[in-house]
């Protein structure tokens, strides 16, 4: 039992290392060619946890051997737009001034029904509001809204303001986190001042965040 539990926790090290080595990407939505190397790196990283007669280096070789394909493909599909379409495909639209492409829904065999189901999530749920919707290479529906559908925006009101900046993380569970302080030119002496102030310690912020105009926001770790 020890044997299979040391095989699957080195074998789980070397697919997640070479997941991070293949792209954050591969943590969200999968290209073609993506989806097809995370099945096979998983199916031959199980062989050796299931079989414990099959050596260790032949299932980490082919791993490597996967994942450096991938890598290979990325950079030619990045130097060249026809490998990047041959391999992943192009984009399609499919509502296009309103109307449905239904022609091209059958081609790429996406029925109404995962049509409405994709708006849907988009927080679309009357067609009637759609001017444009592409599927993207990765099945998702991006969509582009009617003008008199579209929520109103500050551009549309004549209203002028400061582009917003999001907060950093400051202090985490009574831990600081000093790099975010460099984020937005902050001190250690503001941190210092501003602890002061809320008679509060590193050590008692749960969470502490604080954008570039220095407003911040402090969560107290429950007693």
């Amino acid at each position: 039992m020890l044997v299979v539990f040391f095989r699957a926790v080195f074998l789980y090290i070397v697919v997640i290392f070479s997941l991070r080595l293949m792209g954050k990407r591969q943590l969200g939505e999968l290209q073609p060619s993506e989806l097809v190397i995370t099945i096979l790196i998983s199916n031959i990283a199980s062989l050796p946890v299931e079989d414990t007669s099959i050596p260790m280096i032949l299932g980490t070789i082919p791993v490597f051997v996967l994942v450096g394909f991938e890598i290979i493909l990325s950079n030619l599909s990045l130097r060249s737009k026809r490998f990047r379409s041959f391999l992943s495909g192009k984009p399609v639209i499919v509502i296009h001034d309103g109307q449905i492409d239904q022609k091209e829904l059958r081609r790429i065999r996406f029925s109404i029904d995962d049509l409405m189901e994709s708006l849907r999530q988009s927080g679309i749920f009357d067609l009637r509001d759609v001017q444009y919707a592409i599927v993207e290479t990765t099945g998702t529906v991006s969509v582009m809204q009617k003008f008199s559908a579209q929520p109103v925006t500050s551009e549309m009101l004549g209203i002028s303001g400061e582009e917003p900046s999001p907060p950093s993380v400051i202090i985490s569970d009574g831990q600081l986190v000093k790099s975010a302080l460099s984020v937005y030119s902050l001190s250690e002496d503001w941190l210092r001042e501003i602890l002061r102030k809320e008679h509060l310690r590193i050590r008692d912020i749960f969470l502490m965040t604080a954008d570039v105009q220095k407003n911040y926001h402090i969560i107290e770790r429950e007693r």
